[in-house]
């Protein structure tokens, strides 16, 4: 089965769009999540290019306008640690998991897979002051 992945801005702009695989009909939020990061950890750890194109910015990266610049040059990314910081930072808030536009309340919320599920990730942006 594969699921359509949107990376969403919170006014509803799709800003990127893949497709993964997952296993079975019936998976779980963290599922989905592991399999977005590994997959997108793979494509870049099999070609190498010069700036990283996924969700989790890599430890010892930069943040430019192409995506993130590794700072060792194009150095593997640990798909084990990309994966660790996501599902922390769906646990701390850091952005929302939309499956087919209703909000994701947990790691284990069961998702029925479909020929047309779609999965949007909406980063939070913390709010500055004080």
């Amino acid at each position: 089965m594969t699921i359509t992945i949107k990376d969403e801005s919170l006014t509803g702009d799709i800003l990127n769009q893949i497709q993964i695989a997952v296993e079975s009909e019936i998976v779980t939020v963290k599922d989905i999540i592991e399999a977005r990061v590994t997959s997108e950890v793979e494509a870049y750890n099999n070609k190498r290019p010069d700036y990283f194109k996924g969700f989790i910015r890599p430890t010892a990266s930069e943040e430019t306008l192409n995506g993130y610049k590794l700072k060792k040059n194009r150095a593997k990314i640990d798909a084990e640690q990309q994966t660790f910081i996501a599902l922390n930072a769906f646990q701390q808030n850091g952005y929302l998991v939309l499956v087919d536009d209703q909000q994701a309340e947990n790691l284990e919320q069961e998702v029925l897979v479909t020929a047309t599920t779609t999965v949007s990730f909406v980063k939070l942006t913390p709010l500055v002051g004080g």
